[in-house]
């Protein structure tokens, strides 16, 4: 058993390589081989997301505070609030993030396959991030 205090992992910024805007990231688990599982606590400041993206073994995401925005390739942009949880099944390009006026917070829950939880790929554009979302 090991047990994280909360307040000894250092905070860390979203690389730009892979995020638009100011995003926060604090890791919450990396657990050691053979288990897989990894999940860390996103915070997107206003108008803040990743850029697209995929995950070998699928993607679940816990939003705990604030309005953002998740989009599947092909999808329109939704709404997403405190309490939602979003799965994106393997291997489907999608983003997600803070909305233009309001930040949001997450939970991201991953597998990593090989050794690699996420694919990069390109960011996000304005107008893809500025459609008009769903709202539910």
């Amino acid at each position: 058993m090991e047990i994280k205090r909360n307040g000894t992992v250092a905070s860390q910024t979203g690389p730009a390589a892979y995020f638009t805007g100011a995003v926060r990231l604090d890791r919450l688990v990396d657990a050691p081989d053979p288990a897989r599982v990894a999940a860390t606590c996103v915070t997107f400041e206003p108008g803040a997301r990743t850029a697209w993206h995929t995950h070998p073994l699928g993607q679940t995401l816990v939003v705990t505070s604030g309005c953002g925005r998740v989009q599947r390739l092909g999808g329109p942009v939704e709404e997403i609030r405190p309490g939602d949880v979003v799965w994106i099944p393997p291997g489907e390009k999608h983003w997600h993030g803070g909305a233009p006026a309001t930040a949001m917070t997450h939970i991201a829950i991953h597998e990593k396959l090989d050794g690699s939880a996420v694919d990069w790929l390109e960011p996000v554009t304005e107008e893809e991030y500025l459609a008009d979302p769903v709202a539910h």
